[in-house]
């Protein structure tokens, strides 16, 4: 898929920002809603204050918003940046037993480590290095659960599935623009007339940082910072990047990872832990969904950053109001949001004959999730699938160019 250089004037109309700002709406309801109960989880075991809670849910989505909306407007991609997933499961099993002090300088240490690797290249090398049938091949690995889960929730709640579905088969039968968004605003009205939402909860209220002096020691550098960027480097970043690559996006890892360490680093000290480059959430703003032409779909990413910064200006208010919707509704709304990403990656990993083989092992091994050494599945279903493509096709071309010369 080919970009228009950056530089070249683009004539911006009012319609064009309606399709990138529903993707990037349903991108941050399925962050907050799918998995930012893991901060207030982890926060809760640190025995952490409300103050530092909400420091923590407004230095986060500050950052998250900043970094995502800048690189989206310098690049022109729609390079949607994130929280560490698996970096805060991480942190909910050591917090409580590491002063939160020296949690806050493995935080800087971390920083520093991606600001350095940006700045050194090597990511980006790496990279390039990877088949593209194999990346996509990754990606759908990933993605796949997801898709399973918009049906999975059929057993606790099938009217309400059942509802969602053939509102995005309608919708998309006349409009696929539109389609999610309906979808979204029906079952919305669903929820609200069982009663199912519970507003009483959430007050609006501004969240106020609080700034917490980085503690270094050894066993905060080998226990918390190393793990964190290691899990947050396998786990978000290749994932990341490979999902931009997938949808024909070509900006360098080595900006994005500068710029979400230099972010890392700047909030470190009033609770963020690890900003990085998205996946699932970005394969929602990547793709013709959020846009029909490529080179407008980084307003998607400038929508997200408003709106990221917003859910950070009021704290945990906001956090807390996505995370009042049933987990069913977050499950099938991200499920089906996905299908064009899911399709397209799938469609991608089988294209070509050659590597057809070994992007269906990563596939499938990525979709096994399976963890060891406190590494997730997306890593060592890449692992699988390189190795298995360099056993078979290693050295071929090498052995066919010596031929033809003979």
């Amino acid at each position: 898929m080919s970009h228009l250089p950056a530089s070249a004037p683009r004539k911006l109309q009012a319609r064009d920002l309606i399709a990138p700002a529903i993707a990037a709406l349903i991108s941050v309801i399925v962050n907050y809603g799918g998995t930012f109960v893991l901060v207030f989880q982890a926060a809760q075991l640190a025995q952490l204050s409300a103050a530092q809670t909400a420091s923590w849910v407004w230095s986060v989505s500050i950052g998250v918003g900043l970094t995502g909306a800048w690189l989206s407007y310098r690049y022109r991609e729609p390079i949607i940046t994130a929280w560490s997933t698996p970096g805060v499961a991480f942190l909910a099993t050591v917090m409580p037993l590491t002063p939160y002090g020296e949690v806050i300088g493995a935080y800087v240490i971390s920083a520093l480590g991606f600001i350095l690797l940006g700045l050194s290249g090597a990511f980006e090398r790496l990279v390039r290095l990877i088949p593209s049938g194999i990346a996509a091949g990754l990606l759908a690995g990933i993605l796949l659960q997801f898709g399973v889960n918009a049906f999975g929730g059929a057993a606790a709640d099938p009217l309400l599935v059942l509802v969602l579905l053939i509102c995005y088969a309608v919708l998309r039968r006349f409009t696929s623009r539109y389609a999610v968004i309906g979808m979204l605003f029906i079952g919305m009205l669903m929820l609200l007339a069982q009663d199912r939402i519970d507003m009483r909860t959430v007050h609006l209220t501004l969240a106020m940082p609080v700034f917490e002096m980085p503690q270094f020691s050894p066993g905060s550098l080998l226990g918390v910072a190393l793990p964190l960027f290691v899990i947050t480097l396998t786990g978000q970043y290749m994932p990341g990047m490979l999902v931009l690559r997938n949808d024909g996006f070509k900006t360098s890892a080595n900006p994005i990872l500068t710029i979400t360490g230099l972010g890392s680093l700047i909030m470190a000290p009033f609770g963020a832990h690890a900003f990085n480059v998205a996946a699932i959430t970005a394969a929602i703003c990547t793709g013709k969904d959020a846009h029909e032409d490529p080179s407008k779909r980084y307003l998607a990413g400038l929508a997200c950053g408003v709106l990221y910064v917003t859910v950070g200006i009021f704290g945990v208010t906001l956090a807390s109001l996505f995370m009042v919707l049933p987990r069913v509704f977050i499950t099938t709304l991200a499920g089906l949001a996905l299908l064009g990403a899911i399709g397209g990656s799938l469609s991608h990993a089988m294209a070509d004959a050659r590597t057809r083989e070994t992007a269906l092992i990563t596939f499938l091994a990525t979709s096994a999730n399976v963890t060891m050494l406190g590494v997730g599945g997306a890593f060592w279903g890449l692992i699988a699938g390189l190795v298995v493509h360099v056993l078979i096709h290693g050295g071929r071309n090498r052995l066919a160019e010596t031929s033809a010369a003979d």
